[in-house]
């Protein structure tokens, strides 16, 4: 079998200006939970935070409760950081995972619709196999870590729990996180918008001038300038 490196050329071409639109969304969702954040008066910094997510999760992933370790760990959201899921960086939505189940989660976190829960970490752990068709990754994702399906139901719903009552700590800062999501996720799907046709106009206008400043340098005629 040989690897396509044909694919992954083409596919590398059109990114430039989803690009730029989800670094926009993503400074807008950051700006937006710094200022929450003073307003409710703690932040994901404080100790007293850092301290109820150790006391909760201790040095463990929370989702699958490995062991973390410096080179595994990753700063998670439980409702993504996204134009899908409107996630914020406030007290109760931001948690210690594995780098594994934080890159297997994105899977959910870049649906436009979840397909089992409400929230990008419920429908996570609800992939225990009994929902899906056959082939799911993310519910072969689980049966690596725990093959015995009943250890593996029991399991997700433990950390489900855990995670519900963790949060259950913050009930301001996620009541304002389920506003967000609720009342303004339009409002973030155009800012979206509006990033990539700020990006695509701007990129078109600045690399016509470049070329014809290059090509004429170079004693090359311009032919498709526009």
């Amino acid at each position: 079998m040989t690897f396509d490196s044909a694919r992954l050329l083409t596919k590398a071409t059109s990114r430039a200006k989803s690009d730029v639109a989800n670094k926009l969304v993503g400074m807008f969702l950051h700006e937006l939970s710094r200022k929450l954040s003073s307003e409710i008066g703690m932040r994901v910094s404080d100790a007293s935070y850092t301290q109820a997510v150790v006391g909760t999760f201790g040095s463990n992933c929370a989702y699958c409760e490995r062991n973390l370790e410096a080179d595994r760990a990753a700063v998670e959201h439980l409702d993504g950081m996204n134009r899908f899921r409107v996630g914020l960086h406030i007290v109760g939505n931001v948690v210690m995972s594995c780098k594994r189940c934080n890159n297997q989660k994105r899977g959910d976190d870049s649906r436009v619709h979840l397909p089992l829960e409400r929230s990008g970490w419920e429908s996570y752990l609800a992939h225990d196999g009994s929902r899906c068709e056959p082939g799911c990754k993310t519910c072969l994702y689980w049966e690596g870590i725990w093959s015995e399906r009943e250890t593996r139901v029991r399991k997700m719903f433990l950390a489900r729990e855990r995670i519900t009552a963790f949060r259950a700590q913050f009930s301001k800062a996620i009541l304002c996180g389920e506003r967000a999501r609720n009342n303004h996720k339009a409002s973030v799907e155009a800012l979206y918008r509006d990033g990539q046709n700020f990006a695509s106009n701007s990129i078109k206008k600045t690399v016509s001038a470049a070329l014809i400043d290059i090509l004429c340098n170079a004693g090359v005629r311009p032919k498709n300038v526009d």
